[in-house]
């Protein structure tokens, strides 16, 4: 996995002599109207100053005069607690709390035919105001009163093939010309696939996209997988070119691989709880082994019961529960009933339910997820972790209570070695890094997305009179290739071989009245 550093933090105007940074030492310059940051050399690491860039611009884009907006594009929507549900919330309301932005979330709305195949309980929304409003009251239970941000839908199907909600028509059409200012695509190539419309790089300035699902591995467990995983990836590489500026968390063109995610501030309250047990001689954990997450095989049901199969004497003494709701909650049950050992099967729930708290190993072979947010709640909550030594755990490497394998056999030593300790406590710095507050710095450093991008753009040089720069040669291959792209989604018939919902080109007359939007012939 590749690690990258972003450029330097450009910023607008402020007032001077203003010592905001306490940590770097800024000298200010002149230069076309901005300050620039340039923490001294040798005090910091490039990481830090990234970040402690970040931290300044926070403070002093709120002392600017306009603000910049945002707008947050996304997959799916709460009460789905998934994690392109739960974590482009988050980011919105801690973007809205940093300052400096005026952002919108953007979801997706659904017909009640369709909520019902994907919201929990059957539950049913009447309008986009009432899911609207369970959305706010969920947050709030969780982090407290939080500035206010919008909330749009855009409207969308459940393709039950992809087990995902597929965008209807030109969703780029919710936000104003006259606000767009930066786009946040969360799963970004699933919001493109099948784009036909203005182009996001057209209509936005900057467009930063954050991969959530690791859509390869979902690919390569399918009947000639490998084939299918190798004409995805270029394909996926092909429209976050076309239509992002930056994309982090995943290696593709023009990337920045950085955990931009955060935890729910009530999984470090419970592993604050948790520590100071363990610091006062008492015991924090009363069960043992446990794991959560959409009951599919995809979701690391496949290899977690494959190695409970193979190694079922050697982890004989293991008692472990399941939870999760999802199309194969049947057959993960049958599996899991013919071990020997002693597993049990329970409905999904929310992960901060008390009924967690006092299991001490959470064991995740899941390799799906781009980011596993289950992995850092229970870090957060001060639980040991056991899961895959792979490019997507790379970030919870530097947590010592993280135990990663290599083998099978790893993972059976890990497991009955972990499950006889007692975590350690996590440091305040570790657990500031799980939070929310972390990741909204991380994501203002890696996104880039400082005002200095408003400046116009310099005159050519006169070095390229006459002919075409390499720049000039790249940005007409890129329109070229975005031309293609958009007549070719435009052919329902194309759409449909491709793995498109079908009529999804436009919204449906129903769509438009439950949006309040009017319907295009």
């Amino acid at each position: 996995m590749k690690l990258c550093c972003c450029e330097t933090v450009r910023f607008h105007p402020t007032p001077r002599n203003i010592d905001l940074c306490s940590r770097s030492k800024i000298r200010k310059r002149k230069r076309v109207g901005r300050l620039i940051s340039e923490p001294s050399p040798g005090h910091f690491s490039s990481g830090e100053m990234d970040l402690a860039a970040a931290r300044c611009w926070v403070v002093l884009v709120s002392m600017a005069g306009k603000q910049q907006r945002v707008a947050i594009f996304t997959t799916a929507s709460l009460p789905w607690m998934t994690g392109t549900a739960v974590n482009p919330l988050f980011r919105a309301a801690y973007l809205a709390k940093a300052g400096g932005w005026e952002v919108t979330l953007v979801v997706p709305w659904l017909s009640k035919e369709d909520q019902v195949l994907v919201y929990p309980n059957k539950m049913k929304f009447s309008s986009p105001a009432e899911q609207e409003a369970y959305v706010r009251r969920w947050l709030e239970e969780r982090v407290g009163v939080l500035p206010r941000f919008d909330i749009k839908f855009y409207p969308g199907k459940f393709s039950t093939e992809k087990r995902s909600i597929l965008p209807v028509g030109d969703i780029s059409q919710t936000i104003s010309d006259d606000k767009a200012d930066i786009a946040v695509l969360e799963e970004p190539e699933h919001l493109t696939w099948y784009h036909h419309g203005r182009r996001w790089k057209t209509k936005f300035r900057k467009v930063i996209g954050v991969v959530h699902t690791n859509y390869l591995e979902y690919v390569k467990r399918e009947k000639n997988g490998y084939v299918s995983a190798f004409i995805l990836k270029h394909i996926n590489s092909w429209v976050t070119d076309i239509y992002c500026h930056k994309v982090t968390t995943q290696d593709v063109p023009r990337s920045v691989i950085c955990n931009v995610h955060g935890v729910n501030p009530k999984f470090i309250e419970i592993g604050k709880l948790k520590h100071q047990q363990l610091c006062q001689g008492e015991q924090a954990f009363f069960k043992g082994a446990y794991y959560i997450g959409k009951m599919v095989w995809s979701k690391g049901y496949t290899e977690l019961l494959q190695l409970l199969h193979k190694h079922q004497m050697e982890l004989s003494g293991l008692k472990m529960e399941l939870y999760g709701s999802g199309e194969d909650s049947d057959e993960v049950k049958a599996s899991a009933e013919r071990l020997s050992l002693d597993i049990r099967v329970y409905p999904g729930r929310d992960h901060g339910d008390s009924v967690f708290h006092d299991y001490k190993v959470f064991i995740n072979p899941s390799t799906t997820d781009v980011v596993c947010t289950t992995t850092a709640e229970a870090l957060a909550m001060g639980k040991i972790v056991i899961c895959a030594n792979h490019p997507s755990n790379e970030f919870f490497k530097r947590f010592p209570n993280c135990h990663m394998y290599n083998t099978e056999k790893e993972f059976v030593r890990l497991t009955m070695k972990a499950l006889g300790q007692e975590p350690i406590p996590l440091s305040d710095e570790l657990r500031h890094e799980l939070s929310w507050e972390a990741a909204t710095e991380r994501f203002i450093s890696v996104a880039d997305i400082a005002p200095a991008m408003s400046v116009g753009q310099q005159a050519p040089s006169s070095q390229y009179f006459m002919r075409i720069s390499p720049e000039e040669l790249q940005k007409n291959m890129e329109e070229a290739s975005a031309f293609f792209h958009n007549t070719i989604s435009g052919i329902e018939t194309a759409r449909c071989v491709f793995g498109a919902i079908p009529n999804t080109l436009q919204p449906d007359e129903q769509q438009c009245k439950e949006l309040g939007w009017n319907l295009e012939r």
